[in-house]
């Protein structure tokens, strides 16, 4: 009798075990911070590619998206934020890289990373690929609307006063610089000073033309007519060119940026094998070809590219040819003496200069200084906890 009590007791024990790391594998869950507009969600009967994935995994997701790279990386380094995937673009890589933020990628859990062109590894932001899987890329150019703007497009355009009131403006210091700096001739990487201070006073000459300064609030504005001319990433030519026929985007022959943002591992995650197994199945081809055709943005996988409609694949927008390439520049990190000397002049851009009230950047620095101890301390804080 007491042998089959201890079987049975064996039994329940067996299950009640089995029944917590049921519950336990139901209720695994990964946090992905992203761009807007940057994932096929299921909308206009596409992929729902994150609930596919939680389909198939038993894996949740909570997506969560941020407008620009340096929100993400105040978030990151805030010391606040709980994040497993994050797809930052090159520069903001290199520099998380630098900062011992980011943890190295077991690539034996990323088999689909043999899907991944060659031309898209061991790039200047991740050179030995220790940290990031490519995955989109593009160039910056102009959305502009083909009854309002008649001339060839070049970034002067954007200086223009005949467009007075309806020009859009990045709302992110390294974009808004780099169309200056390739205005000027300069290197969108310079670290020198006096370029810089050239290119924030020409940003500073076009503020009084500029409507606002947005990021994806760039869809709705540039669609229903309130502006004429915007640079944006080539990636949503599709979707606004789509949603109105009027508007047409131009590559400058001048020079251009060209991007490519990645999917990382912040240091402080704690489900580093999930993350990899998410970004493995965002490697996968159905899955980055259902994201191309979505996002409108270029994609590294070869195999992804090669089931893209051929009007796709010959676009001069999505797929420019070599010479458009060879134009172009890629951002690398600069040295935080460069960055703060940029964060400064770029406070100065958007209230209009010095000249007239010298009080109030004055303020805006102060408040600017204000947010960065707020930030160290509370970063610090947690490293004592």
């Amino acid at each position: 009798m007491k042998k089959y009590l201890v079987v049975a007791v064996s039994l329940i024990f067996t299950m009640f075990l089995s029944g917590c790391e049921l519950k336990n594998e139901k209720e695994k869950s990964i946090n992905v911070y992203s761009w807007g507009e940057f994932i096929s969600d299921g909308a206009d009967g596409t992929v729902n590619v994150n609930e596919k994935f939680t389909e198939e995994t038993g894996i949740k997701v909570n997506y969560k998206t941020f407008q620009n790279n340096e929100e993400l990386f105040a978030k990151i380094s805030g010391g606040g934020a709980d994040y497993d995937v994050i797809i930052p673009s090159d520069y903001m890589v290199s520099r998380l890289i630098e900062k011992d933020m980011l943890e190295k990628i077991d690539f034996n859990n990323i088999p689909n990373y043999k899907f991944i062109s060659e031309r898209f590894k061991n790039l200047n932001f991740d050179p030995k690929n220790e940290y990031s899987v490519p995955y989109v890329w593009g160039m910056i150019g102009i959305f502009y609307n083909k009854k309002e703007v008649k001339e060839d497009i070049t970034w002067d355009t954007l200086w223009n006063e005949k467009y007075s009131g309806r020009i859009l403006m990045f709302d992110n210091a390294r974009d808004a610089f780099a169309i200056s700096l390739l205005r000027l001739g300069y290197s969108v990487n310079t670290q020198d000073t006096a370029e810089l201070r050239k290119a924030a006073d020409e940003l500073i000459k076009q503020k009084p033309l500029v409507q606002a300064y947005v990021m994806d609030q760039i869809f709705d504005k540039i669609s229903n007519g309130e502006a004429v001319l915007a640079p944006y990433y080539a990636g949503d030519a599709a979707v606004v060119m789509k949603n109105n026929p009027d508007i047409g985007f131009v590559i400058p022959k001048n020079g251009s940026e060209k991007f490519v943002d990645s999917m990382c591992i912040p240091k402080d995650s704690e489900n580093k094998e999930l993350a990899e197994k998410y970004i493995n199945f965002m490697c996968r081809t159905d899955i980055a070809l259902a994201n191309a055709k979505k996002t409108g943005y270029s994609t590294p996988h070869e195999e992804a590219y090669k089931l893209l409609d051929d009007d796709v694949r010959s676009s001069d927008i999505f797929y420019p040819d070599r010479e458009t390439l060879d134009n172009s520049q890629t951002f690398v990190n600069l040295s935080e003496k460069t960055n703060r000397f940029i964060d400064e002049l770029w406070i100065e851009v958007k209230s209009g200069g010095t000249s007239e009230n010298p009080w109030n950047l004055i303020i805006i620095l102060l408040g600017f200084g204000a947010v960065y101890l707020l930030v160290a301390v509370l970063k610090n804080s947690k490293r004592k906890k």
